[in-house]
């Protein structure tokens, strides 16, 4: 097949982040499939890959959290086929290494070597005038087209709406997995998640799904705040009006929540997390935070009272297992996805989408594309 024109959503630098071009995207090679998106979700991560939080050199064809159909099957790529509905996952999973050994295939080597070029080094994306572009995190679905290694595509059920599916790709994974496979939340237990965007909002409703009696929401928007209590948070804090946060989860929580998640990714806000433990309680880093960003803790309370601070890294995901896992979830009635959606743009709005998100405005954003 002959290389398709897409138009694609590109980063060229601080200056010109969000430009909409028309690029070529060139047909699948060995063990990659093409892809017809249907929606893509707008995600903070493709933000912090404009600015530098996320190292990613431009330019740099933006979008990891993406849901469509296969239009074309490269050799050797037997588990997929024309017509098939898939995700996309940011992070390749090779299957051999170590960590895809022992179930951690979140941390899978692949995924640094295909940070912005497909597993082999390189790219099926090129300019108007014929020069590469890099892909976000091997994907590079803020486009209509995009050629994928099928480590980085997931099989979803087809009769799975496909803008909700794309959601799956990375906040709700990363959100509710840390609940489910990071924290293990426990049933009648008590739960503090500072930060309420579509990725806390996704560990709240993971906490929920998992049984947690108490949820306590911190965020400084008070409409952020009222997302949380739809997604199943059961009291919030206003971290712009109370003085101290630590102290009023404390009150809510009798002496302290048994898991804290940080899903903005500060330092400040990570220690918060942890001194909002009671004894033995487990605090998750979920956000990204600046390379330079630090976290400082009691180093004394690790040990008189074994609190726990860990990170989670795609919500601990095992996608091929967990995707479906959150589809089946989702199809009986209990992880919202469409209600995740407040905002629908189409391609070229991608800029005001970004300016959306870095307001606030949303609990997720999503570009729909036009049917071929």
């Amino acid at each position: 097949m002959p290389a398709r024109q897409a138009r694609a959503v590109v980063c060229r630098g601080p200056e010109r982040a969000f430009e909409v071009e028309t690029i070529r995207v060139e047909p699948p090679r060995r063990n990659e499939v093409s892809i017809r998106l249907a929606a893509c979700g707008v995600c903070h991560s493709d933000l912090s890959a404009t600015n530098g939080t996320i190292p990613m050199a431009p330019p740099l064809v933006l979008g990891h959290e993406g849901a469509g159909i296969v239009v074309e099957v490269g050799e050797g790529a037997t588990e997929l086929a024309v017509g098939d509905a898939v995700v996309s996952s940011f992070v390749s999973m090779c299957g051999h290494c170590r960590y895809c050994q022992t179930g951690r295939p979140q941390l899978c080597d692949q995924a640094a070597r295909a940070l912005t070029t497909l597993p082999d080094g390189t790219v099926r994306t090129f300019d108007a005038a014929g020069q590469p572009l890099s892909v976000f995190s091997g994907c590079g679905v803020m486009a209509e087209y995009a050629t994928l290694h099928v480590d980085s595509v997931v099989k979803i059920d087809a009769a799975m709406p496909l803008e909700p599916a794309c959601l799956i790709a990375c906040g709700v994974m990363t959100g509710v997995g840390a609940a489910f496979n990071t924290a293990r939340v426990q049933a009648g237990s008590s739960v503090a998640v500072f930060g309420c965007g579509g990725v806390g909002l996704s560990a709240i409703q993971g906490c929920a799904i998992a049984g947690a009696a108490s949820i306590i929401a911190v965020d400084t928007m008070a409409h952020k705040l009222e997302f949380a209590r739809l997604f199943g948070a059961t009291h919030t804090v206003d971290a712009s009006v109370e003085p101290n946060v630590v102290k009023a989860i404390k009150r809510l929580s009798d002496g302290g929540v048994d898991y804290a998640f940080e899903c903005v990714g500060l330092g400040t806000l990570a220690a918060q997390a942890y001194g909002s433990l009671r004894k033995g309680g487990t605090a998750v880093v979920v956000g990204v935070a600046a390379q330079s960003d630090t976290t400082s803790v009691r180093t004394a309370s690790l040990t008189f009272e074994e609190k726990t601070l860990t990170g989670s890294y795609y919500g601990s995901a095992r996608p091929r297992q967990d995707f479906p896992r959150l589809i089946a979830l989702y199809r009986a009635g209990r992880l919202k996805l469409d209600e995740l959606i407040t905002q629908r743009y189409r391609l070229d709005q991608a800029a005001q989408a970004f300016a959306d998100l870095q307001a606030g405005r949303n609990a997720r954003g999503v570009i729909v594309f036009d049917p071929a």
